[in-house]
């Protein structure tokens, strides 16, 4: 049975990276040969060296939203941050608080918006919105980027743009499918020469990211729903690659997991809907044969799911070999392609 010190590393918190890259392709990346455990170090521009005319690229297109917003108590002033986690109806939503909150409280954050506290959803709150002008473009003011709790700081006008993929077009995420982040529109129009055919899946991306695995054995883990989209013609186009022997190479985590649950059954085939999927050491892969991802907090469901398709001793050496080499962690980070 797998316990959750099996998911551990020694790591240095100042590797975590806190602003992105000027350029998005320049971040370094590490190769892992899955089979022989080998690495090499390069950039992330290089990627196309290791990909071959015939494999597909498969991108998850969410688009993360400003879901985090900033207001104050309108009996007290006291300042209120507050995180959309899911709409529960109409003008309602599930939200996270920085503070505790009584029923009945009233946050404002500009003239035209204010919510009130309704109730209660295990430890999340449901409030209701009472605006003025219409929903999307007022989150766009008073809204802002939902950086991870790891970065330390505000968000700045620049995460707009780089803490969201060059293709993202979906929204509903709460947080930036990162392994993403380090493509840029050239590389993959280079890759799209080279033969590489690139698809979407979409999988909105939730708070189960930031969520601690408590349990001590992790099978009794269980994950947060997440909406996802496999398409006909997604499943329709791997079914080809397969055919012609390429390589299924899944970029992010969602991805793989988007693909395999769509492939629970035994086959790939389209699927859309909620996932829990939990995807650990012992999971048998129906789908994926490669992956570009970043570097993961230990003991989280991100590295159970990274050592599940290239086994625990080679990602734990690959990740010594990171720290030693001072390479960024975590969503602003640099990158891995297991293959």
């Amino acid at each position: 049975m797998l316990n959750i010190t099996d998911f551990d590393y020694p790591f240095d918190p100042l590797l975590i990276a806190q602003y992105p890259l000027e350029k998005r392709d320049q971040s370094r990346l590490l190769v892992l040969d899955r089979i022989n455990g080998k690495t090499a170090h390069r950039i992330f521009s290089d990627i196309g060296e290791y990909l071959r005319a015939g494999d597909i690229l498969v991108l998850n297109n969410t688009r993360v939203f400003p879901c985090r917003l900033i207001g104050e108590k309108e009996e007290t002033g006291g300042r209120v941050e507050l995180l959309l986690i899911k709409q529960s109806g109409e003008n309602r939503w599930e939200v996270i608080s920085n503070k505790k909150l009584k029923e009945g409280t009233i946050i404002r954050f500009s003239k035209t918006c204010r919510c009130e506290v309704t109730g209660k959803y295990g430890t999340n709150y449901i409030v209701k919105f009472h605006y003025t002008s219409d929903w999307k473009e007022l989150l766009s003011e008073i809204g802002q980027m939902p950086l991870p709790p790891y970065i330390r700081r505000a968000p700045s006008t620049e995460d707009r743009e780089r803490y969201q993929t060059v293709y993202a077009s979906e929204e509903g995420a709460i947080a930036a499918p990162t392994a993403g982040l380090h493509f840029t529109d050239e590389l993959l129009g280079n890759l799209s020469l080279k033969g590489i055919r690139t698809v979407y899946v979409t999988l909105h991306v939730g708070i189960g990211t930031f969520r601690p695995v408590k349990s001590e054995f992790i099978d009794r883990h269980r994950m947060e729903h997440e909406r996802f989209n496999v398409s006909k013609e997604v499943v329709d186009l791997i079914r080809q690659t397969r055919e012609k022997k390429g390589r299924v190479i899944a970029v992010g985590t969602t991805s793989v997991r988007a693909l395999e649950q769509a492939a629970l059954t035994g086959d790939l085939r389209p699927a859309e809907g909620e996932t829990g999927i939990f995807i650990y050491p012992g999971f048998k892969f129906k789908v994926v044969d490669a992956m570009i991802t970043n570097f993961h907090l230990p003991k989280s469901t991100l590295i159970m799911l990274v050592m599940a398709l290239a086994g625990r001793e080679n990602i734990l050496r690959a990740y010594d070999e990171a720290v030693l080499q001072r390479y960024r962690f975590y969503s602003y980070g640099d990158a891995m392609l297991i293959i």
